[in-house]
């Protein structure tokens, strides 16, 4: 289980590697629309905004992964694996499964309106795919609880072998 769950985060991680690489570039063009040639572009402001969104919630689930959300390190980093096992799957099973249903719970509605008006930008030649992007706090659930159950794996495994 622990195996594909990584591949999956380790694709998601590239695939955001790759809309960095756009939404930097999409940037650089509505500076130079709007600055050097005095001419906005609405829908190229909110595709830089909804690539940034894409990044956030679909590279958690690989941040995860690569250990890099932000944490307390100052004790974390003494401890022995055994301990940081036991924190981590703590962590897991006691703050982020359970924050990752709650999100779930309160957002499927939200997002299940959007999708059912596929609600568009308010922004007169705005995105008219606000209801993906809204999705996206779905996929973020999907994602970054896949992530953390193979997170919990590994932790129980290495209880299991006796990390020390």
């Amino acid at each position: 289980m622990i195996g594909p769950i990584d591949r999956l985060s380790g694709w998601l991680g590239k695939l955001c590697a790759g809309l960095m690489l756009l939404m930097l570039l999409l940037a650089i063009a509505v500076v130079v629309l709007r600055y050097g040639l005095d001419r906005g572009s609405i829908a190229l402001q909110e595709s830089v905004l909804y690539l940034h969104g894409c990044l956030f919630t679909l590279g958690a689930g690989f941040t995860l992964r690569q250990q890099g959300h932000v944490r307390v390190d100052i004790f974390y980093r003494r401890w022995s694996a055994r301990r940081q096992a036991w924190v981590d799957l703590l962590g897991t099973v006691l703050l982020l499964l359970p924050f990752l249903g709650f999100v779930a719970w309160q957002s499927w509605r939200y997002v299940f309106n959007a999708w059912s008006r596929l609600e568009g930008s308010a922004e007169a030649g705005g995105l008219a795919l606000v209801y993906l992007q809204k999705s996206l706090i779905l996929a973020l659930v999907l994602t970054l609880g896949l992530q953390a159950l193979a997170e919990l794996c590994r932790n129980l495994q290495r209880l299991r072998e006796g990390a020390r």
